[in-house]
């Protein structure tokens, strides 16, 4: 038993970041888990369900919203991390009993240093950092763990895979509340810049309101180019 953890929604213009961890056997797990990317939206659901349901498995989930993604003091290998380390820390608070310690924890690596990324990881759920300095108020000290990454974990290791579905599915179900959101508009799409309607609901919301809906995430390209489009529209009618 040990625990394996990875996020969803790190480069849309639209929503939060998802990160997921996920602490059980994988002798205990769906035959199919896989990169949730592999696996069909119903299955997806079906499993992230299961897995929420068993009383021998532990899942953690946290949310990177917009306004965080887009301060400036930080960057998104430092909010991937942070988001991850919520996570980790949020399934060790419900962790089963008999869990070793230091508890193995195997992430998918979102830096280019697979070595770096462990690292920051382990002292990020170690130190509680939630990027304001302060440490969240919680019951039991979190257990000491012992962190490797890897590129691709989702794809090789079944418990990063289980908790790359968990946090698709988190970040799908997002979404769905985002676009009944605005239901004035023929839907926001994935929040992927390549997602044509994304970028139609953004540059659309833009022209009628002059500014970014809630959900977006200012310094993304994406939504600085439709401001800014709407801009020169309205210099040019002038």
């Amino acid at each position: 038993m040990y625990l394996g953890v990875d996020e969803a929604g790190k480069g849309p213009a639209l929503g939060p970041m998802v990160a997921a961890a996920v602490i059980a056997a994988p002798s205990s797990l769906p035959a199919d888990v896989d990169d949730s990317k592999r696996i069909a939206p119903d299955r997806r659901e079906a499993m992230a369900a299961a897995l929420d349901d068993d009383a021998d498995v532990a899942v953690g989930v946290a949310r990177v919203e917009p306004s965080e993604i887009d301060r400036p003091d930080t960057d998104m290998n430092t909010l991937t991390v942070r988001g991850q380390a919520r996570a980790v820390r949020a399934a060790l608070a419900d962790r089963p009993a008999g869990l070793a310690e230091p508890v193995r924890v195997v992430a998918d690596a979102g830096d280019t240093s697979e070595e770096r990324f462990a690292r920051r990881l382990r002292e990020s759920v170690a130190a509680g950092d939630d990027g304001d300095g302060e440490r969240p108020e919680s019951g039991d000290p979190v257990p000491a763990v012992d962190v490797t990454a890897a590129h691709g974990a989702d794809a090789d290791d079944p418990l990063v895979g289980a908790a790359s579905v968990v946090a698709k599915v988190t970040r799908d179900a997002e979404m769905a509340t985002v676009d009944a959101a605005y239901p004035e508009y023929d839907g926001v799409g994935s929040g992927y810049p390549s997602d044509p309607a994304t970028r139609s609901f953004i540059a659309a919301y833009v022209g009628d309101h002059g500014t970014l809906p809630d959900c977006a995430r200012e310094s993304w390209a994406t939504c600085e180019d439709a401001l800014a489009a709407a801009e020169q529209s309205g210099l040019d009618e002038f």
